[in-house]
């Protein structure tokens, strides 16, 4: 009688106990989902704190900057020659220049990027050697701005005798872009949905009628933001412009085709001495004096706003062209 009393209690606790685990367990859950939910609240207002620093930080010396340069900001700052004299200083040469650098810039780097990305994308065998190519243009993107300027300073001004030119500085500048316009390009080939390919080869495209006719129209919008980048990097860089002998002060233009005595030729502006917006900027943050100071604030709202002109009409670029784009 005894036995069965202590066998009875085994099971009644035995049963007990596996009536209760699935409880037990539950709570367990519930107690890791809400640790877990902490620790997510504890990141996120990390995360919120660490973005307020920075976004601060911009604004105070956004703001800072706007209220000393805005008094600067007239027809005759944008008009003007620099000069010794920080009232009748100006931003013409400078922003002159940026603009035809750029243009040099964007004419070699985005041709040479989007058809280096093709061709690897689309074209190139899988072997050791592509691998190779595709390390070196990742680390490339990475590679000091410096470093290029001392590389253009050796390949276009002495070997290729280009000179302290226009030419110079846009090819450069071409080069340190090239990477991140490569890397951006395949990146949008890439999120292509493979069925369009696919069905391109089914009704007898050849490869580069699928490049041409699918590929590069849906694609567009990702590699518009990689050029876009690029060119916003390339517009603020100061270190490899001033290696290759960029103008600290220039006080004329470069010849425009068809004037002056002779006629200027049709690429002589390529060949100029030039200065660009961020060398203005250093030239003029170099002087004691205040006035200058002043100056170099107006000349550095001048380039955030023209680097925000370039991304806002990225984005307004890829808006349209992904309103047109029907998958």
């Amino acid at each position: 009688m005894h036995m069965n009393d202590t066998n009875s209690s085994a099971r009644s606790t035995f049963g007990d106990s596996v009536i209760a685990s699935p409880a037990v367990r539950t709570e367990q859950i519930r107690a890791l989902i809400r640790l877990a939910k902490r620790w997510d609240r504890f990141f996120a207002l990390l995360g919120l704190l660490a973005m307020m620093v920075g976004i601060l930080t911009l604004v105070a010396l956004f703001t800072e900057m706007v209220i000393d340069g805005l008094p600067r900001l007239n027809l005759d700052f944008f008009t003007s020659f620099p000069s010794r004299r920080a009232g009748q200083a100006g931003i013409l040469s400078a922003w002159v220049g940026s603009i035809l650098v750029m243009m040099v810039t964007a004419l070699f780097a985005v041709p040479v990027g989007i058809a280096g990305a093709i061709y690897l994308e689309e074209y190139a065998k899988k072997n050791w050697f592509t691998d190779i190519i595709e390390i070196n243009i990742a680390n490339l993107a990475g590679v000091p701005s410096i470093v290029y300027g001392l590389l253009a300073l050796g390949l276009f001004v002495y070997t290729f005798g280009f000179g302290q030119s226009i030419l110079s500085a846009g090819l450069t500048l071409a080069l340190l872009i090239l990477p991140i316009v490569i890397v951006a390009t395949r990146e949008a080939l890439r999120s292509i949905p493979r069925h369009i390919r696919e069905a391109a080869y089914g009704c007898g495209a050849s490869q580069w009628q699928v490049v041409q006719d699918h590929l590069l129209p849906y694609s567009t919008p990702g590699i518009l933001t990689g050029v876009i980048i690029g060119m916003a990097r390339a517009i603020g860089e100061t270190a490899p412009i001033i290696t290759i002998g960029a103008l600290t002060f220039i006080a004329f233009l470069p010849p425009v085709p068809g004037t002056g005595e002779p006629a200027a030729g049709l690429f002589d502006w390529l060949f100029s001495p030039f200065t660009v917006m961020p060398i203005q900027i250093f030239n003029w943050t170099s002087r004691p004096d205040p006035a200058f100071h002043q100056n170099a604030a107006a000349a550095s709202l001048v380039l955030v706003v023209m680097t925000l002109g370039m991304n806002g009409m990225a984005i307004w670029l890829r808006y349209r062209l992904r309103k047109k784009i029907k998958w």
